[in-house]
């Protein structure tokens, strides 16, 4: 009897196991993938692409900034543009933001979540060269 016994709990185990990996096909994205908004972006002499980027409000967004021709910066206001800087962010970053150097051929990432809809300013905090006052962007969070 006893060997009877065991051998049906290795045949359980054994089902078990082969039930969990075949239940979820492998090029399937995970939830934490699914659910976060990837957004690959340049920066290159003076300009982002790309500029505007658009997502829905609600969103947990993740920018991938690469840096193609030298070293650049990125910063985003979190108030939308018009908004008072004593209220509610409207961009809520999963950690302390200010200015992101971004080396060349380097990409550095940024998460949030776009929780007002508006327009956010981003701009170059590094100095790029003669135009680095005009290495602007814009974010829109649709509602």
């Amino acid at each position: 009897m006893r060997p009877l016994f065991s051998f049906s709990l290795i045949a359980l185990a054994t089902f078990s196991l082969a039930g969990s990996t075949v239940a979820r096909p492998q090029n399937q994205p995970s939830a934490t993938t699914a659910s976060t908004q990837v957004i690959e972006v340049t920066a290159k002499k003076y300009e982002y692409n790309p500029s505007p980027i658009r997502v829905k409000q609600g969103a947990k967004v993740q920018l991938k900034i690469t840096a193609t021709d030298h070293t650049h910066g990125f910063k985003i206001s979190p108030y939308q543009e018009g908004a008072e800087a004593t209220g509610n962010a409207g961009l809520v970053f999963s950690s302390p933001q200010d200015c992101l150097k971004i080396e060349k051929g380097q990409t550095a990432t940024i998460e949030f979540v776009a929780q007002t809809p508006g327009t956010y300013r981003f701009k170059c905090c590094v100095h790029c060269g003669w135009n680095h006052r005009s290495m602007k962007g814009e974010l829109v969070v649709e509602p």
